[in-house]
């Protein structure tokens, strides 16, 4: 019995887990030019905006000698580590996700944009 229930419970967490839909790193180049008056992706060099480089899996507010919101810095506190899909959520609507956020940038409305800039910024930060 016990082992049924937990067998449930796997199959559960997989399909109640968002799948991360697998981008197109071409097409979130194009996306990505609304990013680049702030960010840049392919070198560690900070703009209006912190650069990008090696973000998935990096802490929030982890590049140095960037001034960062108190809002972002409070959540690195926390714990916050930038993946898919903690990415995918700022970028769909950043001071909804981040309420306190220094970044205007409005958001991603399809889901698409977002899946595909978050794979363009894998492949070039990963360069």
């Amino acid at each position: 019995m016990l082992r049924k229930v937990a067998m449930t419970a796997v199959l559960l967490a997989l399909t109640v887990s968002p799948a991360l839909a697998e981008g197109d790193a071409a097409k979130g180049e194009k996306v990505f030019r609304k990013c680049k008056a702030c960010h840049v992706v392919d070198k560690e060099k900070n703009r209006v905006g912190p650069h990008l480089v090696g973000i998935i899996g990096r802490s929030a507010a982890g590049v140095e000698k960037f001034k960062y919101s108190k809002a972002l810095k409070a959540k690195a506190a926390e714990g916050l580590v930038w993946d898919e899909a903690s990415l995918a959520e700022f970028l769909k609507a950043p001071k909804k996700y981040l309420k306190g956020t220094k970044m205007a940038f409005v958001g991603l409305k399809k889901q698409d944009d977002i899946d595909n800039v978050i794979a363009y910024i894998k492949a070039e930060s990963s360069k």
